[in-house]
C-alpha cells in the first residue's frame, strides 16, 4: 500500500470533477465550455480543439475558427447537439457562438447536475479509500504490518479521504455560487 499512490488517485477524482465543472455553462463564455464536444471529422469523432481554434472575444461570445472549410457544418452540428443550449452561427470558416443568459430554472438544473458530479467524485474517493484499507488489512494479515503501523496507516488514509472530500465540497460550493451569481 502506497500513500502517495492513494493520494494521487484521490487527486485524480478531484481533477476529474474540476473538468466536469468546467463543462457546466454558467452564463459566462469560457473556452472550456466546448472542451467535451467531439466533431465527426475525417471518419472519426475528434475533439473540437483539434479541428479549430476556440476563442472568447467578448464575455458572452465564443468563436470557433475552423481550419478546414469542409468541417464547418460538422462543427456547427456538434455544438448545437451538445445539449448546452447554444446556437452556433457560421460565418465562413468562423462560427460565432453567443452564450445566452441563464434562466432561473436552468440555473437550478445546473446546480443539481453539479451536485451529481460532486457525489460521483466523493464515491470515487471512497472507493480509493476502500482499496487502500483492503491493502492495509492484507498487509497486516500477511505479517508485513504490525497492529500499530496498521492503525497509523489507516489514520493517514482516512485523513487523505477527509481532505479530498472537503476539497470536493468546497469546489461544489464555489461552482454553485458561480452558477447562481452570473
Amino acid at each position: 500500500m502506497n500513500l502517495d499512490q492513494t493520494k494521487q488517485r484521490m487527486d485524480g477524482a478531484l481533477e476529474a470533477l474540476r473538468k466536469e465543472f468546467s463543462g457546466l455553462r454558467t452564463g459566462r463564455a469560457s473556452t472550456s465550455l466546448l472542451d467535451n464536444i467531439h466533431v465527426d471529422a475525417y471518419g472519426s469523432a475528434m475533439p473540437l480543439n483539434q479541428v479549430g481554434t476556440v476563442g472568447v472575444p467578448e464575455p458572452r461570445l465564443l468563436t470557433v475558427q475552423v481550419w478546414d472549410t469542409g468541417l464547418v457544418k460538422s462543427v456547427e452540428k456538434a455544438i448545437r447537439d451538445a445539449g448546452l443550449g447554444l446556437n452556433p452561427q457560421p460565418d465562413g470558416q468562423l462560427i460565432r457562438v453567443p452564450v445566452p443568459e441563464l434562466s432561473q430554472e436552468r440555473r437550478q438544473e445546473l446546480a443539481k447536475i453539479a451536485g451529481k458530479y460532486a457525489e460521483q467524485a466523493r464515491v470515487a474517493v471512497r472507493n480509493v479509500r476502500r482499496d487502500a484499507m483492503d491493502a492495509l488489512k492484507k498487509q497486516q494479515k500477511d505479517g508485513k504490518l504490525s497492529e500499530d503501523e496498521h492503525k497509523a496507516q489507516t489514520e493517514k488514509v482516512q485523513k487523505l479521504t477527509d481532505d479530498s472530500i472537503k476539497k470536493i465540497d468546497e469546489s461544489l460550493v464555489h461552482k454553485e455560487k458561480e452558477i447562481s451569481h452570473v
